[in-house]
């Protein structure tokens, strides 16, 4: 049996009856609201004005008659957080009545349990999952109202995960974390409550919004178009301790993962936390009969008569392996299968989810329609394999499945700084069945497959009969092929698939690329690029752009100054526009200073979705470029009078990993700019 109870208190209940009332019917006079609730209008009146000195209810006039018919209710953000909270101890009082009951009559404890207790095939079968979003009418005054006040533009990671708080995909959080609950969560995989839950979900912003608010506020959070999506009841402002929560949930404060640059280098500050009002979800213009929300998915198993589903996780286009490895799977649990791809944030350098997507339709006839279905996930993936795999875990147990396939390891982001995998293999198996009962969904094992060229077909790699042969194509391999134009064998991947890919990921001679120049000034940067720029138009094929830094900051970035920040806006925005250059085939070449690894990096991930990013770093030596200082500036700089230059008295942090590292002193443009060719060259950039 459940813990016993507090239960409502008189003024409670009333408080939670009329909530309830005035969200559900907000035009009712106050006569008929009195009536509905069984009390006298004074005594309405009375509650009335207290819950609006409270801030849990708005007045707004509209025409009448009726005096008592002059104003609407609706409840404020704070109002819809109290009656949530108020009905989680409605349904936990009923609950623990039912089960005494239950056992007086029977002699044996009831078995309900509260909702995030339940097991999932009671959570699907008996009840939706709980949502974030108050009812139309009411939205559409927090709408207006809305306009009163503070709003936050959301960033793409955080619209992500404002969807899944709202529509009940990251159930049982109301809201992104407070204090106590995120640092209850970086260190022990558990709310402040206990509840198992291995992600911090935080609101970062930047310190000089935190500065214009503080707890007790709401604001509006509105997505990149200033639509506004919720309202935040701030309960929580703080400043998170980055390093512990990348050693704690990502396994290293190392900026080689992803996540843990994002958190460093992307994320804000200051992280706020409370409660969320939805007002309305995201809009998405792609591919909507593929998008469900977790209720909308257990509405569907509930009229297909599905009792058992796997859920596949993915962010890769399917394969012919993956299809083996997703029948297996099926089979062993005796279940359904929901392929659920990642169509949110996914590793930077991942194929595209428009193409992802169009490579799964293409193959989803090869699945029978019966026991198959496909819906899209839009969360954005941290890549902190074990902790990820439980979150995973518990956010597919939302959405109605009763089965996960857990791979090996499973969102892992690659190698670390010092080229070892962040992961063990099974370390996100070891965690997700360590923990396998607590998040209500039962593991199925990821098996690698391997296709038996003897056998002509696909078996678990530990299955191989000893002797025969076996073939297989790593996702590096299948780059390569895709880059040079080779063949892909049938046996490897469908020909559908094969065909999307190649739509998209053209051979490379034919891809459009970025040359990213990066040294002191005065190193040679622009003359090289210059020369590189005139070569590659003698050759002819794609169009070709320089965006040198004196240029740039002349007819992009006028505005600016040469502060960190500044230089940092200037660099992001040479980046982007030589991400649409990539995108659209064409070749673009940089030359700025660029003189922070964070903001190369950032630049890198912006061009590597669409093409080749090769970074040359002009290595000349700070002695050599103030020997030449054609422009004066390194003598300015050195009197004091030029503040924040680079190389002076502002640090240059020289590249690690550059794709070529050239120096001028001493050679010749002509020599150094056939360097970049040749580089250009082995790559399969330009024809040899």
């Amino acid at each position: 049996m459940p813990a016993p109870t507090t239960p409502l208190q008189p003024d409670e209940d009333l408080l939670f009856r009329l909530l309830r009332q005035l969200d559900a019917a907000p035009q009712a006079s106050q006569r008929a609201t009195a009536e509905a609730l069984g009390i006298s209008l004074g005594r309405l009146n009375a509650q009335l004005k207290a819950v609006t000195e409270a801030g849990l209810v708005r007045l707004t006039e509209r025409d009448s008659t009726d005096r008592r018919s002059r104003v609407a209710y609706a409840l404020t953000p704070r109002g819809a957080a109290e009656k949530a909270r108020l009905i989680d101890r409605f349904l936990a009082r009923k609950i623990a009545e039912y089960n005494a009951l239950h056992a007086e009559l029977t002699g044996s404890a009831g078995k309900l349990t509260l909702p995030k207790h339940r097991t999932d095939d009671m959570q699907m079968q008996l009840a939706p999952v709980p949502e974030l979003y108050v009812s139309y009418e009411s939205a559409q005054k927090l709408k207006v109202e809305a306009a009163e006040l503070p709003s936050w533009d959301l960033t793409a990671r955080q619209v992500c995960d404002l969807e899944l708080l709202m529509n009940g995909g990251f159930a049982p959080l109301k809201g992104f974390l407070g204090q106590d609950d995120y640092e209850s969560v970086v260190e022990t995989m558990r709310l402040a409550d206990g509840t198992l839950w291995p992600m911090p979900i935080t609101l970062d912003v930047s310190q000089d919004f935190a500065d214009k608010i503080e707890p007790g506020q709401d604001i509006a959070l509105r997505d990149a178009e200033g639509v506004i999506l919720a309202i935040l009841s701030i309960s929580d402002k703080y400043v998170p301790n980055k390093a512990r929560e990348a050693q704690m949930v990502f396994g290293a404060d190392d900026v080689a993962h992803p996540a843990v640059n994002y958190l460093h280098h992307v994320a804000g500050p200051v992280y706020l936390g409370g409660a969320i009002t939805g007002i309305q979800q995201p809009v998405h213009y792609d591919f909507r009969a593929r998008r469900d929300t977790p209720n909308e998915l257990r509405a569907l198993f509930r009229k297909l008569g599905w009792r058992k589903i796997v859920a596949f996780q993915t962010r890769n286009p399917l394969h012919r392996a993956h299809q083996e490895l997703t029948f297996r799977a099926a089979k062993e649990a005796q279940a359904n299968l929901l392929i659920h791809p990642v169509v949110g944030m996914t590793k930077p350098g991942d194929v595209d989810h428009f193409t992802r997507v169009r490579c799964y339709e293409a193959v989803l006839d090869q699945y029978p329609s019966a026991t198959t279905t496909m819906s899209l996930l839009n969360l954005a993936m941290r890549m902190a394999g074990p902790r990820e795999a439980v979150w995973h875990g518990l956010i597919r147990k939302n959405h109605g499945c009763t089965h996960f396939i857990v791979g090996r390891d499973h969102a892992g982001p690659g190698k670390n700084s010092q080229g070892q995998d962040f992961y063990g293999p099974y370390d996100a198996q070891e965690l997700f069945k360590a923990h396998e009962a607590e998040i209500g969904i039962e593991m199925v094992d990821f098996k690698h497959m391997v296709y038996v060229q003897e056998k002509a077909q696909y078996y678990p790699a530990n299955e191989v009969p000893e002797g025969d042969t076996i073939l297989d194509i790593s996702g590096t391999e299948l780059r390569r092929r895709l880059r040079e134009g080779l063949e892909i064998p049938e046996w490897f991947s469908f020909p559908e698939v094969v065909a999307e890919l190649r739509r998209t990921s053209p051979p490379r001679s034919k891809q459009g690329f970025t040359v990213f120049f990066t040294g002191l000034s005065g190193s040679g940067k622009s003359t090289i690029a210059n020369a590189i720029m005139v070569k590659l138009m003698e050759m002819g094929g794609r169009p070709v752009t320089l965006l040198d830094g004196d240029v740039v900051r002349k007819h992009l970035s006028s505005e600016l100054g040469f502060s960190k920040e500044h230089r940092d806006i200037n660099i992001r925005r040479i980046g982007y526009v030589a991400s649409e250059i990539t995108k659209n085939g064409g070749i673009a070449i940089c030359a700025p200073i660029a003189p922070y690894t964070a903001t190369r990096r950032a630049v890198r991930e912006m061009i590597e979705s669409f093409g080749a990013f090769i970074e040359v770093h002009v290595a000349t030596s700070l002695e050599e470029c103030e020997r030449r200082d054609r422009k004066g500036l390194y003598k300015l700089a050195r009197e004091g009078k030029i503040k924040e230059f680079t190389g002076i008295s502002d640090p240059y942090e020289a590249p690690t990993a550059a794709e070529l590292v050239v120096d001028t002193e001493g050679m010749d443009v002509d020599y150094c700019a056939q360097q970049v060719l040749l580089k250009l060259e082995s790559m399969g950039l330009i024809a040899a």
